[in-house]
């Protein structure tokens, strides 16, 4: 690959990563928080402390995932997580490393992101994003993205579509060689 190509697709890599993840994780909870004026988390309390543990694990879970995910779609599937050809979509199928065990580990990402940080501010109104955000993604999946995946990708998808799950990861990954 070029190395105007390489510029090309870091910058769509760059504009699809704050258009997704960075406006769903950051944006929308930072606007939930001040405009709900969530309170700061108190983490003198054992509950509280708990809470807190517990969303940082989520949210540097969630991280590493979206980074795994992302460097996949770069390296094995070309392109970025953007959608349509302007934003670099892959060209590629990935099924490798998560995406041998769940369909969408990307999404699984966000969403322990935002799970952790509910959890860590103690927060109804970001748990309800959460909540709405899965529900308008999981709608999203299987009325766009999973049609318009069969049509790119064609039997390649259709197999694993069959042998790999939505949400619920496979405990053994999935070998598409077999």
């Amino acid at each position: 690959m070029s190395k105007t190509l390489e510029r090309r697709l870091f910058w769509r890599h760059v504009l699809s990563f704050l258009a997704g993840p960075v406006t769903m994780t950051l944006v929308i909870p930072g606007l939930i928080i001040w405009l709900a004026d969530v309170p700061i988390p108190d983490l003198t309390s054992p509950l509280g402390l708990t809470l807190a543990v517990i969303g940082v694990l989520l949210v540097a879970g969630g991280v590493a995932m979206l980074f795994w995910t992302v460097y996949l779609f770069d390296r094995i599937g070309k392109g970025t997580l953007g959608v349509g050809k302007t934003l670099g979509q892959p060209v590629n199928l990935v099924v490798q490393g998560p995406y041998r065990h769940v369909r969408n580990p990307m999404i699984s990402g966000v969403l322990a992101i935002l799970l952790g940080e509910a959890a860590i501010a103690r927060s109804g109104w970001l748990l309800l994003w959460a909540v709405v955000w899965f529900l308008a993604l999981t709608t999203t999946i299987q009325v766009w993205e999973e049609p318009s995946l069969q049509r790119r990708f064609g039997d390649e998808y259709v197999r694993y579509r069959q042998n790999v799950p939505r949400w619920i990861p496979r405990w053994k990954g999935w070998d598409p060689v077999r």
